[in-house]
């Protein structure tokens, strides 16, 4: 299984925009998404955005995990096939 790294998670759009196009390709669509951002709050909608995106656009087949704080972004990295940076600097 792949594994696809979203950096920068809380970026609700953008996040969209990426991981919504990354379920529509053949090649991707059963991928580990991992979603990593400092932000809780825009963390945790990004995850509920993407779980219904997956669920209705995906047949539910992508795996998505979130990963939340500085001492979790090695967790979010690791085993990543591809890496999506989004952070905000």
């Amino acid at each position: 299984m792949l594994k696809i790294a979203f950096m920068g998670a809380g970026s609700t759009v953008f996040a969209r925009n990426v991981l919504g196009d990354s379920m529509l390709t053949d090649a991707l669509r059963d991928a580990h998404i991992a979603l990593y951002d400092i932000d809780g709050e825009r963390l945790a909608e990004s995850e509920k955005m993407l779980s219904n995106l997956n669920t209705n656009t995906n047949a539910g087949r992508a795996r998505i995990t979130t990963h939340h704080g500085d001492e979790n972004r090695c967790a979010a990295l690791e085993g990543a096939n591809f890496v999506v940076n989004a952070i905000q600097v």
